[in-house]
C-alpha cells in the first residue's frame, strides 16, 4: 500500500520531468538558425521507458541517403545466415559447374578472402560457368546516371569480381591497372588541369589526360560487365580455361563454397557506407529466398513481412541509398532501430556494426569522447542537399535512446548541418 502511494506521489514529479526534457529540446530546434533554412526532421525514443521523448515532424517524409542501409542491414541478418555463399556448384562428370550468388568479395581488393579463388583453382575438374538469369537492370532506379564512372556507383551482378571496377595506380611513374586485362583499353588525350582518367560512357574504353601521373595516384572506375567480360577475367587470374555454360539451370542438388563472416561484411558496409555492398547483399538475400537475382522482389517481401509494422509505409528503391526515389520518415527509421535490436543476441553486437562517435567510420571525425569512450552509434547517410543520422545514442545518466535525424533540401555548407546535428545530440547526451 505504501509503494503505491509513494507511486502516486511522484507520477506529477516525472511529468513535470518529462515535460522540462521537452521544452529544453523544443527550444533547441526553433532557436536553431541552421535549421530553419531546411526540411529537417527529428525523433527520439527512450528504450528502457518505450516511449517516444520528442520529434520534429516525425511522420513527414525525407530523402534517406545512405540510412537506407539500415533496410539493408535487417534483411540481411534475417536471410544471409552466418556466412556469405561465395558460389553454388554440383559436379558433372569431369565438369564442375558453378554459378554466382551476389557475394561482392571474389577477388576484392579488400575483402577477398581467397576462399573462392582457391576452390576454383585447385579443382580437378573442368570449369563452367553458368550465367544466372538477371531480372533487373545493373543500375538502380532514382540513380544519376552521370556518376557511372564514380567508384561508389558500380554495377550490380549476379557474380561480381574485383569490386566490378578496374584500379588504377602509379607505378614508378607508369600507370598500371587491376586487372591487367584493362591496360589495352586506355588512351591519351588531351586534357586541361592536370592528370585524370575517365571511362568512356558505353564501352570500356579510357581516356587518361597527357599530364605527368601524380604521385601516388590511385583511381577506381567500374567496368560494363558481361558473362564474357567475367570469364576473360577469371581465366585471367586462374590461369585455366573456363568455359560459359549458358542457359544451364541450377539443380537443387548444388553445393556452396563460403566466404565470409556475414556480419564482417555488414560492418564493413555499416562503417564506411559502401555503396557496392549494400546491393550485393540485397542480391545474396534475393539468390538464397528466391533463387533468382531480383532485388525489387526482396524488397516487396520485407516490405509486406516486415515494414508493414511500421506507423508510416516506406518507399524503397534501391539497398544503398544513392536513389533519390526512396522515401522513408524519421518514425520509420526509429522502429526499424527497434526491429534491429531484436535481430541480433546482444547490444554491444549491434553497436559494433555501426560508426561510432569520435572512433570509427564515417562518425570518426564527429562528437567528442568524454571518458574516453563514444556515446553515439549512427548510420550516416549523405547525396546533394541530404544528410542524415540514425542510431543509438547513450546519455551520461546511463539511459539508451534510439534517434533519427533527417535533413533535407539544405543549401551551402554541409559542415554546418554536421555541427548542429552534434550539438544537439551532444546537448541530449549530457542532459538526460
Amino acid at each position: 500500500m505504501i509503494r503505491w502511494f509513494l507511486l502516486l506521489l511522484m507520477l506529477p514529479v516525472l511529468h513535470l520531468t518529462h515535460a522540462q526534457h521537452e521544452e529544453s529540446i523544443q527550444k533547441l530546434f526553433q532557436e536553431s538558425a541552421v535549421l530553419q533554412q531546411h526540411l529537417h526532421g527529428f525523433s527520439l525514443y527512450d528504450i528502457d521507458e518505450k516511449r517516444y521523448v520528442y520529434g520534429v515532424n516525425e511522420n513527414v517524409y525525407f530523402t534517406p541517403a545512405s540510412n537506407t542501409k539500415l533496410f539493408t542491414l535487417l534483411q540481411s541478418l534475417q536471410h544471409l545466415g552466418d556466412s556469405i555463399p561465395g558460389l553454388a556448384y554440383v559436379i558433372r562428370g569431369d565438369s564442375l559447374i558453378f554459378w554466382g550468388t551476389g557475394d561482392p568479395t571474389f577477388l576484392h581488393r579488400k575483402l577477398d578472402t581467397g576462399k573462392v579463388y582457391t576452390f576454383l583453382s585447385k579443382t580437378p575438374y573442368k570449369l563452367f560457368y553458368a550465367p544466372a538469369q538477371i531480372l533487373e537492370p545493373a543500375y538502380r532506379d532514382g540513380w544519376a546516371a552521370e556518376d557511372y564512372q564514380n567508384d561508389f556507383q558500380p554495377e550490380i551482378t549476379s557474380f561480381p569480381i574485383y569490386g566490378n571496377t578496374v584500379q588504377f595506380r602509379n607505378v614508378r611513374g607508369q600507370l598500371r591497372t587491376i586487372p591487367r586485362y584493362f591496360e589495352a583499353n586506355v588512351s591519351v588525350k588531351p586534357g586541361i588541369g592536370g592528370f585524370d582518367i575517365n571511362r568512356h560512357p558505353h564501352e570500356n574504353y579510357f581516356d587518361m589526360t597527357s599530364y605527368r601521373i601524380r604521385t601516388g595516384f590511385v583511381s577506381h572506375k567500374p567496368f560494363i560487365y558481361s558473362s564474357d567480360l567475367f570469364v576473360t577475367l577469371l581465366q585471367d587470374t586462374l590461369h585455366r580455361p573456363v568455359t560459359v555454360l549458358a542457359g544451364y539451370s541450377m539443380p537443387s542438388d548444388v553445393q556452396y563454397v563460403y566466404s565470409m563472416p556475414t556480419k564482417k561484411i555488414l560492418r564493413e558496409m555499416m562503417l564506411y557506407s559502401d555503396n557496392f555492398l549494400a546491393e550485393q547483399l540485397c542480391y545474396g538475400a534475393s539468390f538464397l529466398l528466391f533463387n533468382q537475382f531480383n532485388a525489387a522482389r526482396l524488397r516487396a517481401y520485407m516490405s509486406t513481412t516486415y515494414y508493414s509494422l511500421f506507423t508510416n509505409e516506406v518507399d524503397l528503391y534501391d539497398g544503398s541509398g544513392l536513389s533519390f526515389y526512396n522515401k522513408v520518415t524519421p518514425r520509420s527509421m526509429i522502429e526499424l532501430l527497434l526491429m534491429l535490436r531484436k535481430a541480433v543476441r546482444t547490444e554491444e553486437e549491434l553497436l559494433r556494426l555501426f560508426p561510432a562517435g569520435r572512433s570509427s567510420g564515417t562518425l570518426r571525425n564527429l562528437y567528442s569522447l568524454p571518458k574516453g569512450q563514444p556515446f553515439v552509434w549512427a548510420k550516416t547517410g549523405t547525396i546533394n542537399s541530404v544528410y542524415a543520422q540514425s542510431g543509438f545514442l547513450l546519455s551520461a545518466s546511463g539511459k539508451r535512446y534510439a534517434f533519427s535525424f533527417m535533413n533535407n533540401n539544405y543549401f551551402g555548407n554541409l559542415n554546418s548541418v554536421k555541427e548542429e546535428i552534434v550539438r544537439i545530440i551532444t546537448f541530449i547526451h549530457q542532459n538526460y
